[in-house]
């Protein structure tokens, strides 16, 4: 994330009950007070991150958001790093084959990531003259971006007012002004209401809370063992307040990885990166033991774009 400059802000005035959430709207009491203290947490804590730094540019930003994806930031940092010196502009990454981004995307998971973002560095070059688009509906136009990779992308790089709502923003506006533990497992129009209707009126005031909020849940409203006491709204959050109350939803989705399908194609994919020439069937089938989810697995990344077949049995990543 890059984070836009934060203007002067005027003085909160006092903070409404944190339960009340009729007083959610940005020029309310507590609305007020939950951005200048978070925005303010956020001058003084924030992580040095290269996607924030001016020299990132609006590429920078999106490389960032396509990596960071269900992937913690220690991963993404030297792939980060080797991606941006390889292909600094999206048309050096759209002069490359696709099965080049699935190369360089290593082992940080989720590869269909690294086909999207070939994707749209293409569609950049070849739409938008090799430069980031700047309007929201362009980039949402872009293949493989969404609603919350184009509101990253227009509110970091580009300082505008969206609402971006992430795993981490979601956490904490359930628990800061919901008064729950944790977010439905998918976002819901009740969320996305409630973060539009919290953002600042300024742009760049709106685009400094967005990324203050996105790493207050990162760093101390954290899925586990959050760290209230560090936190600059723990007065005013209505889960805290309530007494924390366990979480009483649906069961929360897990991650598991091993012995699954995901495991195997990422085995696979291990074994192709390495190549820079076709390889046989026999050269995959040693990377897993059980030749049903072998296959399986193998028919999956050739169904997703990752994997290329050809005659006499033979396998590489995509290039066209």
């Amino acid at each position: 994330m890059t984070a836009p400059t934060l203007p002067p802000h005027s003085s909160p005035t006092a903070p409404a009950p944190a339960t009340d959430t009729s007083a959610d709207a940005p020029g309310t009491p507590l609305g007020e007070t939950l951005h200048t203290q978070v925005i303010t947490w956020f001058e003084g804590n924030a992580r040095d991150l290269p996607w924030r730094r001016a020299d990132a540019g609006a590429w920078g930003v999106m490389v960032s958001e396509f990596m960071l994806q269900q992937t913690p930031v220690n991963r993404v940092l030297p792939v980060y790093e080797q991606w941006l010196q390889r292909w600094p502009r999206p048309a050096d990454l759209a002069k490359e084959a696709p099965g080049e981004a699935v190369r360089a995307w290593g082992r940080l998971g989720y590869p269909r990531r690294a086909l999207r973002l070939h994707g749209a560095a293409v569609a950049i070059t070849e739409r938008h003259g090799g430069d980031v688009p700047t309007e929201h509906a362009q980039l949402l136009a872009l293949p493989g971006i969404g609603e919350y990779t184009a509101a990253a992308v227009a509110s970091f790089a580009y300082g505008q007012r969206h609402a971006v709502l992430d795993t981490n923003v979601r956490r904490v506006l359930a628990r800061a002004v919901t008064g729950v533990q944790y977010p439905p497992n998918a976002t819901t129009a009740a969320e996305r209401r409630l973060a539009r209707t919290l953002l600042p009126e300024d742009e760049r005031t709106a685009a400094r809370w967005a990324a203050a909020s996105m790493e207050l849940g990162a760093l101390v409203c954290t899925a586990k063992n959050e760290s209230c006491h560090h936190c600059p709204i723990a007065g005013h959050c209505a889960w805290r307040l309530a007494g924390k109350p366990e979480h009483d939803g649906p069961p929360r989705r897990g991650q598991t990885y091993a012995g699954t399908d995901r495991q195997v194609r990422g085995k696979l994919l291990a074994v192709l990166r390495e190549a820079h020439t076709p390889i046989p069937q026999a050269a995959l089938d040693r990377v897993w033991h059980e030749p049903v989810q072998r296959a399986r697995a193998l028919d999956g990344l050739v169904a997703d774009g990752l994997v290329e077949p050809l005659p006499g049995g033979l396998y590489r990543l995509p290039t066209s």
